[in-house]
């Protein structure tokens, strides 16, 4: 190979699709390529060349506006007993139909093994090849777009896994100045910085041209120090936008942290990045000790319906309050950053996988917790992600799983997840992630949705799911749209939305009244002035519920753990 600019060399030979290659460093050190397109044995094994030629079908395919997102987070390997691309097809439909908008792939860029969550991947431009490699993952991208749903994917830009990372011998991609929880840091911001900044934009574009990929999901980046003047961030983000401009295709880029910051969201030219949107962990955690009284951990800083209530209306809890957890002031008001670039949720692979043995809110909760999750996050004013299988309440746990070579790293990892999180420590000892049987656990068994109060629970979501689209004064989420009273010593959450518009007369649906009562026993709230109907009322027999029958008028008895929806009738003339 012969040297080019700024530490790069090249060369071109012919190859053949599915020619397995190598790189001799130095002329003796043969490794994969660092910018590899399948690993199709394996992450320290040979590369593969492979052709990024694909009959798509969906040449009119847009997108899904950021507002309407409705996200469904899968781990491709544990959502089937089969574990591939393919065999995710089959139920898309089913999704559409419960309402699903975009399904949330969790990395699948090559990783040590067959079973992994995707953070330990090492070859952020490889597509895991026991999943069904590159042309997989395209079939399932298209057959998402036949049936009008988006497509985000996790990526990973704050550090690589520790088996089969081979990039620090091809150039300075690690820097010292910083950690990871998991690892060195990437660089950034250093000396020869400019190529390793390249190396992840395009891995981003990479997505987003050649696998039609609808949204980013940036794992961590609360992890990712840079120092330059323009953030990696904004700079990702930048040429995402440019790329999808060119395509005539929405394509958000959507951030995971914990810093409570709004100048993630904020325009350049207001001092942010510009990013589409941020998954917001106040909302989990408030929502989570309301529902099972759990205070460990940084579930500490979290008590009361007063906290949950803000988050409603802002989008954070903390916004500069001092965080007992953190031991220091935490986050920043967001008070110009609209409720639609929020992403909330009940469960996801973290709040899930990171406890102890995985457990679900299944196994935390009673039934009637379950819809009251289900309504406070469906029917809040941000963008709703579904965990695969709380739909009808999937009762294996999630647990962490890895399938390593390297004897001492298993042991470190075993070691690892048992210091980890002692503060969530419950009876019983941890599940190996080495285990096979520990991943087994995790498949879902979704044959379940059609039996009892799992096919209940998931015609409930399927409803919510409904009213969030059908009911204007759901359908508008404006923060100038609602008013989040909350009652602490009744344990409730009253919240108003409305729709504006030139309407006359106003439609029905167009003001909602919602309670959320968290308390342990039944309830009478003051029946609101006008003419109302009862949309929801998780009590309902319906829905399982513990009320004896149906009421013919509006009834506000509120049941525990319940949710009430009330919808405007169209007013007399």
């Amino acid at each position: 190979m012969q040297p080019g600019e700024h530490g790069y060399f090249e060369i071109t030979v012919p190859v053949a699709p599915g020619a397995r290659y190598l790189f001799r460093l130095d002329g003796h050190r043969r490794l994969p390529d660092p910018a590899s397109r399948l690993q199709p044995d394996g992450v320290h094994q040979p590369s593969a060349v492979q052709p990024a030629q694909f009959s798509w079908s969906d040449a009119g395919w847009r997108g899904v506006p950021l507002r309407d997102y409705v996200l469904y987070e899968l781990h491709v390997g544990a959502f089937t007993p089969e574990g591939t691309f393919d065999a995710v097809v089959p139920h898309l439909d089913r999704l559409a139909d419960l309402g699903v908008t975009a399904v949330e792939l969790m990395p699948v860029a090559a990783f040590p093994g067959e079973r992994n969550w995707g953070y330990d991947g090492v070859y952020p431009f490889a597509v895991q090849a026991s999943y069904g490699g590159p042309d997989g993952l395209k079939r399932l991208v298209d057959a998402c777009h036949a049936r009008g749903l988006a497509v985000v994917l996790d990526v990973v830009y704050n550090h690589l896994g520790p088996e089969g990372n081979y990039l620090a011998e091809f150039g300075p991609y690690f820097t010292d100045l910083h950690k990871t929880p998991w690892g060195a840091a990437l660089n950034f911001h250093g000396a020869d910085s400019g190529p390793v900044r390249d190396y992840f934009i395009q891995n981003a574009l990479q997505w987003v041209t050649e696998f039609h990929i609808d949204g980013l999901r940036l794992d961590a980046v609360h992890a990712i120090v840079d120092l330059s003047p323009r953030h990696i961030l904004e700079e990702i983000k930048e040429h995402v936008a440019a790329r999808a401009a060119a395509l005539d295709r929405t394509v958000p880029v959507i951030a995971e942290s914990d810093l409570n910051d709004p100048r993630l969201l904020r325009l350049p030219e207001a001092g942010g990045y510009g990013l589409d949107a941020q998954w917001s962990d106040d909302f989990h955690h408030c929502l989570h000790v309301l529902l099972t009284g759990e205070r460990r951990g940084y579930y500490a800083d979290f008590d009361g319906v007063e906290q949950f209530a803000k988050t409603m209306r802002e989008g954070y809890c903390y916004t500069g309050e001092y965080s007992r957890y953190r031991q220091r002031p935490h986050g920043a008001p967001p008070d110009d950053i609209p409720p639609e670039r929020f992403v909330v949720f009940s469960q996801n692979h973290d709040q899930v996988g990171n406890r102890v043995r995985g457990d679900r809110l299944t196994a935390l909760v009673g039934f009637e917790e379950l819809k009251l999750a289900a309504a406070a996050t469906i029917l809040s004013p941000f963008i709703p992600l579904l965990f695969m299988g709380e739909e009808y309440g999937e009762p294996e746990d999630f647990p962490y799983f890895v399938s390593h070579g390297d004897p001492s790293l298993i042991e470190a990892v075993r070691r690892g997840r048992r210091e980890e999180f002692p503060e969530f420590a419950l009876a019983g000892d941890a599940p190996d992630p080495q285990a096979i049987a520990t991943f087994e656990s995790g498949v879902l068994s979704q044959e379940l949705l059609h039996t009892g109060r799992h096919a209940v629970l998931h015609q409930f979501y399927k409803e919510l799911l409904r009213l969030r689209r059908d009911l204007p004064g759901l359908a508008h989420r404006g923060k100038q749209n609602m008013e989040v009273c909350p009652d602490e010593g009744r344990r409730l959450v009253v919240s108003r939305r409305w729709a504006d518009g030139p309407w006359h007369p106003r439609p029905a649906g167009a003001e909602c009244l919602l309670y959320f009562s968290f308390a342990d026993k039944a309830q009478t709230v003051p029946r609101p002035a006008g003419a109302w109907r009862t949309a929801l009322d998780s009590a309902h027999p319906r829905w399982n519920g513990p009320l004896a029958a149906a009421p013919e008028r509006i009834s506000l008895v509120l049941q525990p753990k319940s949710c009430l929806v009330l919808a405007s009738e169209v007013a007399a003339e």
